[in-house]
């Protein structure tokens, strides 16, 4: 639950009307072009070798876990909170257990290396879910992490002000820890990681039906009203704005995902 007492869709997934329909979201999300590229990336950071043992922590569907496995030969476990991620991740042949990423149920120095793919916007305690990670990697393992920073948002639908008073809901209202990602590097020196590297790939989105769906870019300024953040006239406005804005081609939305990686130091 966030600061107003509501639940985010994907930290309450079993407890959606219909949370199968949350593993629908994920593999389109997965099958879109930038958030394919960037997830392969994001496993390349981790320089798995055959043999390895390697953790996703928040795997939901499995599909990036799985992906893992495929391409380097390495074994991989997933872990994620929802009962029904778990289980679309079982169904790929994956070790899934269902738990908490505050509290992993994996003793010390278990793993080769670990990532986190869009998880730690979500989390109540970003910095403890951070130092279980690097607790279950051994020295010497690797750690890669992924998130959008909301802060570096930007929207054209021809009203500056009101698209920034919409982006600013989403970046430090609508989520947890929205523009934390730019500092995960900050994070990872604080714990004596080495060989820190962080890589920046920008979403640009000029046709919103392709990433709406999943996105849900129109319905922001309508869940601001429902929380009190905007007034439901302004919602209205920014609704109109956002499709005349598609219409007339103008549209733009871009947003900056952050890919952070670093290497546990070897034993003393």
């Amino acid at each position: 639950m966030d600061d107003d007492g509501v639940a985010h869709g994907f930290t309450s997934v079993d407890a959606q009307a219909r949370p199968s329909a949350w593993v629908g979201v994920l593999e389109r999300l997965s099958a879109e072009p930038f958030y394919a590229a960037y997830k392969q990336r994001l496993r390349e950071l981790l320089r798995a070798a055959p043999g390895g043992l390697f953790l996703e922590v928040g795997a939901g569907t499995g599909e990036a876990a799985a992906a893992l496995r495929s391409r380097d030969g390495a074994e991989v476990v997933a872990v994620d909170s929802s009962l029904t991620m778990a289980g679309r991740a079982r169904e790929r042949g994956l070790p899934c257990a269902v738990a908490d990423g505050h509290q992993l149920p994996f003793p010390a120095a278990r793993f080769d290396g670990v990532w986190a793919d869009r998880v730690l916007q979500h989390v109540a305690e970003p910095a403890r879910v951070l130092a279980e990670l690097l607790r279950v990697v051994r020295p010497g393992g690797r750690v890669a992490l992924a998130d959008p920073d909301y802060g570096t948002q930007v929207l054209d639908i021809g009203d500056e002000e009101l698209a920034r008073r919409v982006l600013g809901f989403r970046a430090d209202v609508a989520l947890r820890n929205g523009t934390l990602a730019h500092r995960h590097a900050g994070m990872l020196a604080a714990h004596g990681l080495r060989d820190i590297t962080v890589e920046a790939r920008t979403l640009v989105v000029r046709d919103p039906s392709a990433v709406d769906r999943v996105m849900g870019l129109r319905t922001w300024a309508h869940t601001a009203a429902s929380r009190g953040r905007l007034d439901p006239v302004d919602a209205d406005r920014f609704t109109d704005r956002f499709d005349d804005a598609v219409r007339t081609g103008r549209f733009t939305y871009a947003v900056t995902f952050f890919l952070t990686a670093g290497t546990l130091p070897p034993p003393d």
